[in-house]
């Protein structure tokens, strides 16, 4: 089925590096349920967003602390009704200018055409595990 999971998912990640959280909110169900792993980076908390308003929150947060923000996954597999990517993210501190890059892998599942939980890692590897893949 997935081509239009992968579509979807790429229409999502689009919305995200331009900042459009409306435009984003679009390809997520209302009940989604984001474990973000840059929040851990930016608060040292596990912090878990739900629904439309959660991610709004999640944006302005970002916005917060956050200059700029971009993610490439160079690697997107479909897996039926679960999307797996991995690729890096960049981002810039709004008070420091410090610029950082680092790994990042998230793992989402959607179910009629939207994405309904999202969990992303800064170790791929533990997104190949969540996904029930082999790290190899």
């Amino acid at each position: 089925m997935s081509q239009e999971h992968v579509e979807s998912f790429k229409r999502a990640l689009d919305a995200y590096n331009r900042r459009d959280v409306e435009a984003m909110a679009r390809e997520l169900d209302p009940e989604i349920e984001w474990h973000s792993a840059i929040s851990i980076l930016l608060s040292g908390e596990s912090t878990v967003y739900r629904g439309h308003e959660g991610i709004r929150d999640l944006f302005r947060e970002f916005d917060d602390v956050l200059t700029e923000i971009h993610v490439v996954y160079s690697e997107i597999r479909d897996l039926g009704d679960r999307v797996l990517a991995m690729g890096h993210i960049w981002t810039r501190g709004r008070d420091s200018g410090v610029e950082t890059e680092s790994r990042i892998a998230l793992v989402s599942d959607i179910s009629n055409g939207k994405t309904t939980w999202i969990h992303s890692y800064l170790d791929p590897h533990e997104a190949l595990e969540a996904a029930g893949l082999s790290a190899e």
